[in-house]
């Protein structure tokens, strides 16, 4: 049985969904097999599964990389969504730091560093796409970095000091590298 979702993305968002010309509203279309219906005014978008579709979850990835979008990713990146082992994880400020708009810009300035450092090396280090915009941080990437970097960002928000989120995000690197030599070379620990 075919579904119909409806979600809201920022009106200032609904211009790089929709594309020039229509491209990027049609590749996300084509790459899922949906339809995009989009209101430009009130920035609200129906996402159907096309006549000839098959895949039950098509209408599910749309909808997450119109939400990438809507929470500032580029079109490019939130089509990664398309893999089934990519997911979107979107971090809301207000529930760790409260209403204050002072608090949420704040965090988000310690979330993006001087000069976009901080964010770099969380994208670096965790393997993962990274966004900062409104009162979210929305991270892109398979799992196992999506909790480490979502643990990076939650030690930020909880106050550790960028030294200490560094040094776990070096520490959870090298793990994860280690693992993937020994997988590869089949080494097994005596």
């Amino acid at each position: 049985m075919p579904t119909t979702e409806y979600l809201k993305i920022p009106k200032e968002r609904v211009a790089v969904l929709i594309g020039t010309k229509g491209t990027t509203k049609g590749l996300i279309e084509k790459t899922t097999n949906t339809n995009l219906d989009i209101d430009s005014e009130a920035g609200s978008v129906s996402i159907s599964p096309s006549e000839e579709n098959e895949d039950p979850l098509s209408v599910w990835k749309a909808r997450y990389m119109v939400k990438a979008i809507g929470r500032g990713f580029n079109p490019e990146i939130a089509l990664k969504l398309v893999d089934d082992e990519v997911m979107l994880d979107i971090i809301n400020l207000p529930d760790y730091v409260g209403k204050s708009k002072k608090a949420v810009a704040r965090q988000k300035s310690r979330i993006i560093g001087k000069e976009g450092r901080t964010r770099d090396i969380i994208t670096e280090m965790a393997e993962v796409d990274v966004s900062v915009y409104g009162k979210t941080v929305s991270l892109i990437g398979d799992m196992e970095h999506l909790q480490v970097a979502h643990e990076a960002v939650e030690m930020i928000l909880n106050g550790s000091r960028h030294k200490t989120v560094y040094a776990f995000l070096e520490k959870k690197k090298q793990n994860r590298r280690m693992r993937e030599f020994r997988e590869t070379h089949k080494i097994v620990d005596l």
